[in-house]
């Protein structure tokens, strides 16, 4: 099977478990959201990502059961090492340019360009790397608890106890 359409069925997996996650969650919640982008409060992103991120999370929580929308703005030359998350995550590049590199080999110029307007979906434990070759902004989707779980011990930026 070869990765486009590897990626295709992730996809299609992954927006059908959002569907069905998301008619059971909006009724539970009720919530009603609207943004006009300058009403966005960015502030800082999760201790777990490199810094240099700020975050806005615009509907649930995602250290939550439940779904969630959460905003990364990164800066140009922004890098997360390869990871994995316990939940798909649907991700849309709203600004900027990013490279989604695939599998435990960190290599920018193999990582695939993502110009704003790109969209992504990735499966639960998929391994992957991201890049930003400009400043950028992404819209990650996903149901929480999120998380992430870096490859290399050494490039999680959490404080080590």
């Amino acid at each position: 099977m070869n990765r486009h359409t590897l990626l295709s069925i992730v996809a299609i997996t992954a927006i059908g478990l959002t569907t069905l996650a998301g008619s059971a969650v909006g009724q539970e919640t009720g919530e009603h959201k609207l943004f006009a982008p300058q009403d966005i409060v960015w502030g800082p992103a999760p201790s777990s990502l490199p810094q240099g991120a700020q975050a806005a999370v615009l509907y649930g929580d995602p250290g939550k059961e439940g779904l969630f929308a959460l905003r990364l703005k990164v800066p140009k030359g922004y890098h997360i090492a390869p990871h994995t998350h316990p939940k798909p995550e649907i991700v849309t590049v709203l600004s900027g340019a990013a490279r989604l590199g695939m599998g435990t080999t960190d290599d920018h110029d193999k990582a695939q360009v993502l110009p704003a307007g790109s969209f992504f979906a990735m499966a639960a434990r998929s391994v992957h790397s991201f890049f930003a070759d400009d400043a950028t902004i992404i819209q990650l989707n996903s149901s929480g608890p999120w998380g992430i779980n870096y490859i290399n011990p050494k490039d999680d930026p959490r404080p080590k106890m």
